[in-house]
């Protein structure tokens, strides 16, 4: 698995976050926004009033949380899979503060305690990572 495969779950949550502030926005809007009832006959045509409009983005907006969310279930899934996988229960700790927790290397580092930098948690990962792919090319080359 690469950092890119590894790194999934957090742009996942960042775009779930992203997608409930524009819901929040558009649920404002429809709060604020005035409903002109009048006894006017209204012309037909496919035109909408700005509440529907709304309301038809809200019901688009929370669909696509729902199902980013669903694909968050299982990207987490397939990552604790991942780490359950590793050997060494130090890398395995890095690996779910960094990837399934989504913590900056510093913070990793104060986790894990003891002498730990950033730096030398993040070269612990990469090392790991480098380790794994070069097993992968070994045992995939038809000899």
């Amino acid at each position: 698995m690469t950092t890119k495969e590894l790194s999934q779950l957090y742009y996942l949550n960042r775009e779930i976050e992203n997608c409930q502030r524009k819901l929040e926005e558009l649920e404002y809007q429809r709060g604020c926004s005035p409903v002109i009832i009048d006894d006017m006959p209204h012309g037909k045509g496919p035109a909408k009033s700005r509440v529907e409009q709304l309301a038809a983005e809200i019901v688009d907006l929370k669909a696509i949380i729902h199902a980013k969310q669903i694909e968050c279930i299982h990207e987490r899934n397939r990552l604790e899979r991942y780490i359950a996988d590793i050997p060494d229960s130090i890398t395995r700790q890095i690996f779910e503060y960094r990837f399934a927790d989504c913590l900056p290397w510093e913070q990793v580092a104060a986790c894990m305690g003891g002498e730990n930098s950033g730096e030398s948690v993040r070269k612990r990962c990469n090392r790991y990572l480098k380790s794994t792919e070069n097993a992968n090319l070994v045992t995939e080359c038809p000899v």
